[in-house]
């Protein structure tokens, strides 16, 4: 995996670190596995994530009864991409609360790692991007279903739709009070079909998701992925928000709504393609993009 005589340095001092009973999980975001050499002498199997882009791959690692998950293929920053890792791994069950997590991640072709960050899951720091339990998900919400609509509002940050930027709102959970606080723009593409037919766990429904990201209005997911409906309106709220300078009405819209119920939101800005996850009424993640495909 490593390149130079320094490369080989760095990625040797974060293999040593990991040995460290401090250290519970090294997540390696690289699709160039280490080497048997590299792993050689050093007792981590048990502590080591892959995050690569292939499933393949991922399937190929986890027969050498390896960790892996996989997360899409666009080209965001290194930190970024640990963000993506990070909520990926727990998402999966392989990092838990309390966990000190060791990330190296490199430049885009992956041929070696340049950048080496540590973070504790669930750490009290509100500075700390990568805390993707800040989203603090009550018990009825599903993880998967979280990280594969993270994962659609990335595509649709980085491809659009037909060459066309395109920005939209999903808002997961609390749908009741979400319903009730949002009207229909236009006709619910979604409305008529079963239950089992518009989760959003199945890749057909997350094309779709992706599809109908080009009307206007959110959609609103139930949180155990069925969505209820595509084209609808969030109605402005009493509730003040706070937003960072340069964020619009859309993102003030899923703001609102986060902050009067216990739903979650999750947006994809047109202008830049950057994905923002909020909950009560603040920014509680946010990925932005390097390059764009649209």
């Amino acid at each position: 995996m490593a390149d130079g005589k320094f490369d080989r340095e760095f990625l040797r001092v974060g293999l040593a670190l990991t040995t460290r009973a401090e250290v519970d999980r090294l997540l390696l975001v690289s699709d160039q596995p280490l080497t048997p050499n590299e792993l050689r002498g050093r007792p981590i199997k048990k502590k080591l994530v892959y995050a690569v882009t292939s499933e393949p791959l991922a399937l190929q690692l986890k027969a050498r009864r390896y960790h892996a998950v996989v997360i899409p293929p666009y080209d965001y920053t290194r930190v970024e991409k640990i963000k993506v890792a990070v909520v990926a791994a727990q998402s999966a069950g392989l990092l838990r609360d309390g966990d000190t997590v060791l990330a190296l991640c490199g430049p885009g072709d992956d041929r070696f790692a340049d950048t080496m960050v540590k973070t504790t899951i669930g750490a009290d720091d509100p500075e700390e991007r990568l805390r993707v339990d800040t989203l603090g998900l009550p018990s009825e919400f599903s993880s998967q279903v979280i990280e594969g609509l993270i994962h659609t509002a990335m595509e649709i940050g980085a491809e659009g739709y037909e060459g066309h930027a395109v920005g939209t709102i999903v808002v997961v959970g609390d749908s009741t009070a979400v319903m009730e606080q949002s009207r229909q723009l236009i006709l619910n593409p979604f409305q008529g079909m079963s239950e089992a037919d518009r989760n959003s766990l199945d890749p057909a429904i997350r094309e779709a998701v992706k599809t109908f990201a080009a009307l206007d209005g959110a959609f609103v997911i139930r949180e155990d992925g069925v969505v209820l409906s595509a084209g609808r309106y969030l109605l402005s709220t009493n509730r003040e928000v706070t937003l960072p300078l340069g964020l619009g009405a859309r993102h003030g819209a899923a703001a609102s709504m986060t902050a009067e119920t216990k739903a979650i939101a999750i947006t994809v800005s047109q202008t830049t393609g950057t994905v923002r996850i909020f909950r009560e009424g603040e920014i509680v993640l946010e990925l932005r993009q390097r390059i764009r495909r649209v």
